[in-house]
């Protein structure tokens, strides 16, 4: 498993979306912030909720000059159906991102344990990433649970900006 520092460069990352377009982190201008939000998959109601929780504040990203998107190994079919059955239609959904990509970002992996999940799948996680590509912040989780809130990490980004705090943890 990798381990990315911040204020080092961040792992190519070029994803298909449900828009049907091609997303790609290199070609991403934002102001202050990509956001890039791994979820597990359609299978995680977990996933469900944060999604649509961060569908309703997505303005409130984009107003502090944050671009997101929301990145899992689900196949296109699972990605559409995921666009089709939650409130996400706020969100840029990519889709088809491999484990073995998933392990250049230091991601978990599990395998099934039901039924009704996939037999391999990423672990959840939230990188804030400047617009040079580097490493602001990183929030990788082992399970479905324990996710950055959303209202904290917009109050976080405000700061942030407001008082041109540095990255840390890159020791």
């Amino acid at each position: 498993m990798k381990n990315l520092k911040p204020r080092q460069e961040v792992p190519e990352l070029i994803v298909k979306t449900t828009k049907g377009l091609k997303w790609d982190l290199r070609d991403n201008q934002p102001e202050n912030f990509t956001m890039l939000v791994f979820y597990r998959g359609i299978h995680c109601p977990v996933c469900m909720k944060y999604l649509e929780e961060l569908n309703t504040k997505i303005e409130d990203f984009r107003d502090k000059g944050v671009n997101v998107i929301c990145v899992s190994s689900n196949t296109e079919e699972l990605a559409q159906k995921t666009v089709e059955e939650w409130d996400i239609d706020n969100l840029n959904i990519g889709y088809d991102f491999s484990v073995d990509e998933g392990r250049k970002w230091g991601l978990f992996i599990s395998e099934a344990t039901k039924d009704s999940e996939p037999e391999v799948f990423l672990e959840p996680a939230l990188f804030l990433i400047r617009p040079d590509n580097t490493l602001y912040s990183a929030s990788i989780q082992s399970m479905p649970f324990a996710r950055p809130k959303f209202d904290e990490l917009l109050r976080s980004i405000s700061f942030v900006i407001k008082d041109d705090y540095p990255a840390r943890g890159e020791a």
